[in-house]
């Protein structure tokens, strides 16, 4: 499944009594480092208590669970993407086999699991299932999302429970996430609605001199660009229509845009934060109304 070459080092504490990093000595009292055994490249400081759980561990726990899950496995994708030295983790399985269509001809939604760790405590342990959008390459994220954290150590983690929560995910994901995807694509939604959304959750901001609430201008911008595009694509008559000529979009463009903000990021740790958001978005009463509207 995943690419245990790249994930083939440990990683152990060590005093930093007589360690001096990039800005000199570092404060012992500040607990112990973590490096990797094989480059002995430091990757955090934790605390004397910490117990590492090596990434390969993890990966073959998580496998197992895969495998115990039922879910077809026929052409999946298995990313394994490990940051910096070795600090964080990033693991991705996209289901091909279980992939649907949203307009009912070309625009295909595939089931994703995304899995996050760290070795210097940024992310917890934890597990998504999600979508993933092949039009423009966008992580889907899904406000009723199913997300498991659990303990560090290993013994805390139950191959079985989490093999079921996989299998949950990804029916929830082809039966009732599917499902209500098609109802946002049948839901109108006004360019100014788009913008009174996006101006009262992602783009939301507090003015420094009124100290009142008020849209980020740039932000807001370039989420109403990608709300238009897909509006002229989908809707109108893409390349050969003009910019901006839609003024009517439905709730899929204006959720096509806020994942494509949150997605389209160098940054994992940024990405992680940006998804946050769009769910809080779409559990806000701005995006609720327009979902029953």
């Amino acid at each position: 499944m995943f690419n245990h070459d790249v994930l083939n080092f440990n990683v152990e504490k060590f005093s930093l009594a007589p360690f001096t990093g990039a800005r000199g000595k570092i404060d012992p009292s500040l607990g112990v480092g973590l490096r990797r055994t094989d480059s002995k490249e430091p990757i955090a400081i934790v605390s004397e208590s910490y117990e590492p759980v090596q990434y390969l561990d993890i990966v073959e726990n998580l496998e197992e669970s895969i495998a115990m899950s039922g879910i077809d496995l026929d052409g999946a994708e298995f990313q394994t993407n490990v940051i910096g030295h070795g600090e964080q983790l990033e693991l991705t399985a996209k289901f091909n086999s279980e992939a649907a269509t949203i307009d009912g001809r070309n625009d295909v939604v595939t089931p994703q699991f995304k899995f996050r760790t760290s070795h210097n405590r940024t992310w917890a342990n934890n597990g998504m299932m999600g979508y993933f959008r092949a039009a423009c390459y966008n992580t889907l994220v899904d406000g009723n999302k199913l997300a498991y954290v659990y303990g560090r150590h290993s013994k805390n983690f139950s191959v079985p429970s989490f093999a079921s929560k996989i299998r949950a995910a990804s029916e929830y994901v082809a039966n009732d996430g599917i499902n209500k995807m098609h109802r946002w694509y049948n839901t109108p939604v006004h360019r100014d609605q788009a913008i009174s959304l996006f101006s009262n959750t992602l783009a939301k901001r507090i003015d420094n001199v009124t100290k009142m609430h008020k849209p980020n201008k740039v932000m807001l911008s370039n989420l109403m660009k990608t709300f238009d595009e897909e509006n002229r694509h989908l809707i109108g008559r893409g390349n050969y229509e003009g910019y901006s000529q839609q003024t009517e979009g439905t709730l899929w463009t204006a959720y096509q845009a806020a994942t494509a903000w949150s997605t389209h990021v160098p940054k994992a740790n940024t990405r992680v934060i940006r998804e946050d958001k769009v769910r809080k978005m779409m559990d806000s009463p701005h995006w609720k109304q327009l979902e029953i509207a």
